[in-house]
């Protein structure tokens, strides 16, 4: 007698199982998470996770070829590889995701543009038709006859194709759109999504095969789909940026193979995606002279420094409690600033309205940008200009002390190779510096807001 068909509810955030709907997940206690699936048993049996694919053997560590340069494909586009770590490793498992538009398909056809010289690259796409693709294509200029279109959804055929054919990449465009036969849930669903990317991780290792799945978001900008699908995969990476600006950030939020603080920056142009190998001039251009509520910020992103203009308004509010808003900053940071400026260093924000932005779409995430944000707010309050020639960065403390940063030196010389002339550092920060750095630019070392903000007007 054929299995009964039973509804189970699956959590969107940890994969968590149960036959009873919860308003909180009983694993990971993740509100309005569980989704309805519905199950059959008999059908679920017949698993393509146990595919034909080659089966692996246990190899010595000593006898493991484990020279990266060979086991990376460099993909033509430098930003791109620096947030893989050096390039696209073989047998790896990536998930490129960001909002609809951002750019995820433009860069991989300009990827498989450069690798299709000496690689067979395998693009199947879910959502559009051979015809479109070549539309895109030929607008990006992709012209390699190593480039291969297949239109499919059905997973287990893909990895027949894949296992037929000798692959250098795979690309999966999106990985929303595959579904696996044997699973009665439809397309899109928890369930498809973890099984289908399940079984190209299999196909990925035991072909040593590098994949790229292409992963939506969600309302809340979040990777659709289950948890578990980011802990299966090898690498995240996520495209920030407006839509309707021209800058795009690619960030690695998880990489088993590098860093995951680099960041690629580019411009979306006509023919593409641009490469911006020098972030901070681009970020700080435009910026406006002699006017008050705006400070030049040093982040490190990785292993490079990288400088962002920061804008602070304030303004008397007319409503009866004033308004906060911070773009490109944490907002509960901006509010403990505001405070310990009222506190320790006696500037009165409680009737002003406060907004803080970050030109230029970057996210300053990193506490030495501090310093920068607070001295654009009291230069506002103060309607006072900031030096043009200046910079500053620090961490501020509850005491109003300001802390010392990291990576120091690189900063600096960062900023004096951009021309500045001015640099506000945590004083402790001085005994670390060499003489040599101290000569193309003027250090200060401050020890609080007050002495920041008083060496830098003027």
């Amino acid at each position: 007698m054929a299995g009964k068909i039973k509804s189970v509810f699956i959590c969107s955030n940890c994969g968590h199982e149960t036959t009873k709907w919860y308003g909180c997940c009983p694993s990971c206690n993740e509100w309005n998470s569980m989704t309805e699936e519905i199950r059959e048993p008999a059908r679920a049996q017949r698993h393509p996770s146990r595919a034909n694919l080659p089966r692996g053997k246990a190899e010595k560590l000593n006898e493991i070829n484990a020279n990266d340069s060979e086991n990376r494909y460099v993909t033509g586009l430098s930003e791109f590889d620096r947030v893989l770590g050096g390039g696209i490793v073989k047998g790896s498992l990536v998930l490129l995701s960001g909002d609809p538009g951002i750019g995820k398909s433009t860069i991989l056809l300009q990827v498989c543009q450069y690798l299709g010289d000496r690689l067979n690259v395998l693009y199947i796409s879910g959502e559009e038709s051979a015809h479109q693709i070549k539309l895109r294509a030929n607008r990006l200029g992709v012209t390699t006859d190593k480039l291969s279109v297949y239109c499919e959804t059905d997973v287990g055929i893909i990895a027949e194709e894949i296992r037929e054919s000798k692959l250098g990449l795979v690309i999966i465009d999106s990985i929303q759109t595959m579904n696996i036969s044997e699973l009665s849930s439809s397309q899109g669903s928890i369930t498809q999504v973890r099984e289908s990317t399940s079984l190209l991780m299999r196909i990925a290792k035991s072909l040593n095969i590098p994949i790229i799945i292409v992963g939506h978001v969600n309302k809340d900008g979040n990777i659709a789909g289950p948890k578990v699908l980011e802990h299966i995969v090898d690498a995240v990476l996520y495209f920030e940026g407006e839509r309707n600006m021209s800058y795009r950030i690619l960030r690695a939020i998880k990489n088993r193979y590098g860093s995951t603080n680099e960041i690629g920056v580019f411009e979306m142009l006509e023919n593409g995606l641009n490469q911006v190998e020098n972030p901070s001039l681009m970020l700080i251009s435009g910026r406006p002279k002699n006017t008050s509520g705006t400070c030049v910020a040093c982040v490190i992103e990785g292993s490079r420094p990288i400088l962002a203009e920061v804008q602070g308004l304030v303004t008397p509010t007319g409503f009866g409690n004033p308004r906060r808003m911070a773009t490109g900053f944490d907002y509960n940071r901006m509010a403990m600033l505001l405070a310990v400026l009222e506190k320790r260093a006696g500037y009165y924000f409680g009737n002003m309205d406060t907004y803080v932005n970050v030109i230029g779409g970057l996210k300053l995430d990193e506490p030495a940008s501090d310093l920068s944000v607070a001295l654009s707010l009291v230069s506002s309050l103060k309607d006072v200009p900031v030096s043009d020639g200046a910079i500053a960065f620090g961490e501020i403390g509850l005491g109003g002390e300001i802390r010392a940063v990291t990576g120091c030196a690189q900063r600096i010389n960062e900023a004096a190779r951009l021309g500045f002339k001015k640099c506000v550092v945590p004083k402790y920060n001085l005994r670390s510096l060499s003489d040599e750095i101290k000569r193309d630019i003027e250090i200060i070392g401050v020890k609080n807001i007050r002495e920041a903000f008083e060496a830098l007007v003027g």
